[in-house]
């Protein structure tokens, strides 16, 4: 069986890979699949920075919308709902584009990580995140997992000891299983101070378009004890909205917390062994990115 080409656009947020998958979407005829694990839930829609109706009508796009902000939705069902889509854009002869800054995602999608059948249980997870000894407990029962994980990355360790409890197989067991996809891989990068510059606009802009009338909403349709409210920018918000920190701390909050967030992004595309980057847009233009872009696809095409 021939394996499909694929695009697949990642980067820090704020990086302009969804320029730029519109732009390489239009070229292409193709269709841009959202890799995103916030742009997946209805109504958050401003803060995650989901395409506008208009861009939607230009280009289609997939796996936005698809669940509700109640339920939990999980890297399995992403892959399985990833998976469909290319397939489905194959079908109707469109070139399918993975775009999104959820590395995590893409490699499930891609197949390159391996996903035990155990859906979260919040309570165990809880549970096993409050434990002092994480790392070491894992150590004992999964010494493989537990030498690729960080000791202070709680919610992976008690991802592993989780799914090691409810199956009786430690993590490292599971293998990974790849998809028939023939990848070209790209990366959107930015200078460090100029990425800091566009986070700082891109939230006052949403603000501008109404950020605050929208978290007003979900509150009244969701209330506040949402998991989705940990999201990056809605829980500084909501502190706002309760009274809890002004507005400029609020700003500021998600400014520096969008930073981190990007750049354990730059460290994770870092590590993508296949990921070809793109050349930096100069003075905010994506011209050389967006003419790089297409050798690279072109070339993928070539060979498919």
């Amino acid at each position: 069986m021939p394996l499909l080409p694929l695009v697949v656009i990642g980067g820090p947020t704020a990086s302009g890979k969804s320029e730029l998958a519109m732009e390489l979407a239009k070229h292409f005829s193709g269709v841009i699949i959202t890799a995103d694990s916030r742009q997946v839930y209805r109504d958050f829609d401003i803060g995650t920075c989901k395409p506008t109706p208009a861009e939607r009508a230009v280009v289609p796009h997939e796996l936005l919308d698809i669940a509700e902000p109640t339920e939990v939705y999980t890297v399995a069902r992403f892959r399985q709902d990833a998976q469909a889509a290319i397939w489905r854009a194959r079908q109707t002869g469109h070139l399918p584009f993975l775009v999104g800054g959820t590395g995590f995602y893409i490699r499930a999608a891609l197949g390159e990580t391996a996903i035990p059948p155990v859906p979260p249980d919040p309570f165990r997870r809880a549970a096993l995140m409050n434990l002092p000894d994480l790392w070491q407990r894992l150590q004992v029962m999964d010494p493989a997992t537990a030498n690729r994980l960080h000791p202070n990355d709680k919610f992976r360790l008690a991802r592993a000891l989780e799914v090691l409890e409810t199956t009786g197989k430690p993590l490292s067991s599971w293998v990974a299983t790849p998809a028939p996809y023939q990848v070209c891989y790209l990366v959107v990068s930015r200078d460090r101070e100029e990425l800091a510059k566009r986070i700082d606009q891109r939230i006052l802009a949403l603000l501008e378009i109404g950020w605050r009338k929208e978290i007003t909403e979900l509150l009244a349709r969701y209330g506040p004890d949402l998991p989705l409210w940990r999201t990056l920018g809605y829980a500084e918000l909501l502190q706002e909205h309760n009274g809890i920190i002004s507005t400029k701390t609020a700003i500021d909050l998600i400014g520096r917390n969008t930073r981190r967030y990007a750049k354990r992004q730059f460290t994770w595309f870092r590590g993508e062994v296949n990921a070809k980057w793109l050349p930096p847009a100069r003075h905010g233009k994506l011209d050389d990115c967006i003419a790089a872009a297409i050798t690279q696809i072109e070339t993928l095409l070539a060979h498919s």
